[in-house]
């Protein structure tokens, strides 16, 4: 009897076991939801098994490469590039931006019609730029972008065109106030009291900055904003808050003369709204506007980055663009190789004569070049000539073999004969940039071969 029991209820325990197994929900992981263009990219290329070939593992490590080792920029900043559609590219540019000012960056494409370009922003924030943060991306064929910080910070732009793609890029950074000057005809030059001195013997501290002009000067919208206020007080005289929705900003108009708007509507930028007086307890100062700005969650901030003009024109380009993309060589030892195109700029090395490099970008009067073992900076471009013009004609003494790079493990590209001529255009790390066969480039090391002519 109590077998029986034990075996009916051994039974019973399995086949509720099995029931409620087959009652679980199946877990079914979420499907990968790509936080930008460039990552959807690359996950579009994982999804169709493209990702393990060659040309996609050199276009995903270039990206990687790129926002590793950023170019140093310092807005307004202009640089025009080229791509070779067989090459895989990507390149970076980190800058700094303060709080108050705008950052506008726009790229121009000189090349084939269609050709979609990845950009994309993050802020710079501890030792790993694993630690970085999106900020913001491009959508589409879209080549612009622009952006206001919270705070002073630190920025890494990436550039990169999708695979098979090529052409001539200009890309512009240019930092610019955030919002208009408040005082019609006037700038940041006018300002005669700034923000945080001292008042009442101490006992308080100036929330805004003074624009003093001659009355009745139109004060005028910096934004487009909400009129939340139009008062008069004791300290203030007429005055008007106007709340900028976009930036959680509060905006303070004091010691006006006039108020020509009217609460609970909305102004335009360089919109009237009143004009300059000396109300308040500015009765025995020349008349000025009081200006200031509280940022939600923050309190008062200083105006100056805010409404301070900027020179957003970057340098000419004065190299020559006929240079993109192509070998070129020092024209004489110790050419300075710099980490940015800054006139401050710091040196990275100097090069020899006759140093063969690939002219990547030009900036100003400064050409962007990349050496053979990887190493890029900036040169002068008067430093630099066309590598094409042959330097010298010589003569193999053995069979040989020309490598891709200057470097014994690199990959041969072609064998010439001994007694076999070939054109001498640069060097480097005792190898010579050769030409065989009227067109074909390499390198041979420099002691292999003899001079025939010079």
């Amino acid at each position: 009897m109590r077998t029986r029991f034990k075996h009916k209820f051994y039974f019973t325990l399995f086949v509720s076991l099995l029931l409620f197994s087959h009652c679980q929900k199946e877990i079914v992981p979420e499907p990968y939801k790509p936080s930008n263009s460039h990552d959807a990219y690359v996950h579009s290329l994982r999804s169709a098994g493209l990702a393990q070939t060659a040309i996609a593992r050199d276009w995903i490590r270039a990206s990687e490469n790129a926002i590793k080792n950023p170019v140093d920029v310092e807005p307004p900043f202009e640089e025009t590039f080229y791509v070779d559609h067989a090459a895989a590219f990507a390149v970076a540019y980190h800058f700094s931006v303060i709080k108050g000012q705008r950052v506008e960056i726009d790229v121009a494409f000189d090349g084939q019609k269609r050709c979609r370009l990845f950009m994309d922003l993050f802020r710079v924030r501890g030792l790993s730029y694993e630690d970085w943060r999106l900020v913001a991306s491009a959508n589409n064929n879209e080549k612009h972008l622009e952006f206001e910080p919270k705070q002073n910070a630190e920025y890494v732009l990436r550039l990169q065109p999708e695979l098979l793609r090529g052409g001539r890029f200009t890309i512009t950074i240019r930092n610019m106030a955030s919002l208009g000057f408040p005082v019609l005809g006037y700038d940041h030059r006018a300002i005669g009291s700034g923000f945080g001195v001292s008042r009442d013997g101490g006992r308080r501290k100036h929330h805004g900055v003074d624009v003093f002009t001659k009355r009745h000067t139109p004060v005028i919208a910096p934004s487009k904003a909400f009129v939340r206020r139009v008062s008069e007080s004791d300290i203030g005289g007429l005055n008007i808050w106007l709340h900028d929705q976009k930036r959680g900003l509060h905006l303070y108009f004091a010691h006006l003369q006039t108020q020509e708007v009217k609460k609970n509507t909305y102004v335009e930028p360089g919109q009237r709204i009143g004009t300059v007086g000396n109300t308040g307890n500015a009765r025995r100062t020349p008349p000025h506007l009081h200006f200031g700005i509280y940022a939600s969650g923050e309190g008062p901030v200083d105006p100056v980055n805010f409404i301070k003009e900027i020179n957003s024109t970057p340098k000419e380009i004065t190299a020559d663009m006929a240079m993109l993309g192509r070998w070129a060589r020092a024209k004489q030892s110790n050419v300075s190789l710099n980490a940015s195109a800054a006139s401050r700029s710091l040196k990275i090395t100097r090069l020899d004569s006759q140093s063969a490099m690939k002219v990547q970008a030009a900036s100003g009067n400064m050409y962007r070049i990349l050496l053979p073992d990887g190493l890029s900076g900036y040169v002068p471009f008067h430093s630099i000539e066309s590598a094409e013009e042959t330097l010298e004609i010589q003569q193999a003494e053995i069979v040989q073999e020309v490598k891709a790079a200057p470097m014994e493990q690199a990959a041969v590209v072609e064998t010439i004969n001994g007694g076999e001529e070939f054109a001498v255009l640069g060097q480097f790390a005792g190898y010579w940039l050769v030409r065989i066969h009227q067109k074909k480039l390499g390198w041979l090391p420099i002691m292999t071969a003899s001079t025939t002519e010079r």
